[in-house]
């Protein structure tokens, strides 16, 4: 009897036992079932939205995680940028971040109140000019003219303090030359216009105009990237063209909260690495334009950090008006 009570009172401890362990593993379950956020702070279907949907849905797969993309559109992705800046810092809430962006208005910044997570791809510009009223065939008679009658010459972006309007900027102190900057809000009017000749040139991106080029409506004159784009292999860099030198990248890069431990950081970092390297990401950004760039947290805080210091030093030098 008492052999039988003993057996049994070892069972029951072993039972307690296991309940505490179950128990104290909970928390840690729950946690790691929490659904990610992912922020977008552009409408859905835009190149920031796509490329980031293909991205989330192979790191829900590598984290075994629920990701849910939400769009936060409004104030120039300024939104999106707040929402994550607030969020608990616990790793569960994501933002892609497009750049270079200047901008008046403070918002929150990667390195401050937002920490870098990894890099997601890069690609160029391209420099058109409409086709409906003539305009010189190359890059450098078009830099003379520019030269000879500064006011004749405009170009179009997607707006006020934009990676578009930053390499027109970019190119007019390269250059010296005063082409007038026409801010858009977004791409599409932009393009419109510039094919239907309302404003002669465009620093726009690429697969946007890419249509308007091969049926002979755009004329593209140079990539804003210091080798060739994939989607135009036949057309030149700004710098083979003759301003020796120029580069100048759009971004893409994902954020977090400031203060989010480091080891959570490295996992979404190898997730989403991983990601890039899938044959339908990759597929996906070519037909956006853009590259995949993986790159470490501490690479990509590095790259942003230095890459708006050359902008806002640029803004500086040309007494830029920003929004």
């Amino acid at each position: 009897m008492m052999q039988h009570h003993s057996l049994l009172r070892r069972r029951m401890l072993g039972l307690i036992g296991a309940g505490a362990l179950i128990t104290a593993a909970v928390p840690v379950l729950a946690q790691g079932s929490q659904p990610i956020t992912w922020l977008v702070g552009q409408p859905a279907g835009g190149t920031v939205d796509v490329v980031t949907r293909l991205v989330a849905r192979q790191v829900e797969q590598s984290l075994g995680q629920t990701v849910v993309v939400d769009n936060r559109p409004g104030a120039a992705g300024a939104i999106a940028l707040q929402v994550a800046a607030k969020a608990p810092k616990n790793g569960l809430t994501l933002v892609t971040v497009p750049g270079p962006i200047l901008t008046n208005v403070p918002v929150p910044q990667i390195g401050k109140e937002l920490a870098g997570v990894a890099m997601l791809a890069k690609g160029p510009m391209v420099l058109v000019g409409t086709t409906a009223t003539p305009l010189p065939g190359s890059l450098e008679a078009l830099l003379a003219a520019a030269k000879k009658d500064p006011k004749a010459f405009s170009f179009a972006s997607s707006g006020n303090g934009t990676s578009q309007h930053l390499a027109g900027e970019l190119l007019n102190q390269m250059a010296h030359t005063q082409i007038i900057h026409v801010p858009y809000k977004g791409g599409s009017q932009a393009v419109t216009d510039v094919v239907g000749g309302q404003v002669p040139l465009g620093m726009l991106g690429i697969t946007p105009v890419l249509p308007h080029i091969k049926a002979g409506k755009l004329r593209a004159f140079g990539v804003t990237t210091a080798s060739r784009s994939a989607m135009l292999p036949d057309v030149p860099t700004l710098s083979e063209a003759g301003l020796k030198g120029f580069d100048a990248d759009q971004w893409f890069v994902v954020a977090t909260t400031a203060g989010v431990p480091s080891d959570r950081i490295t996992t979404l970092n190898a997730a989403i690495t991983k990601a890039l390297q899938s044959s339908e990401v990759q597929s996906a950004l070519a037909s956006a334009g853009v590259v995949a760039a993986p790159a470490s947290a501490a690479q990509t805080t590095e790259f942003v950090a230095k890459d708006v210091a050359r902008w806002q030093a640029l803004a500086k030098r040309a007494n830029l008006v920003l929004d």
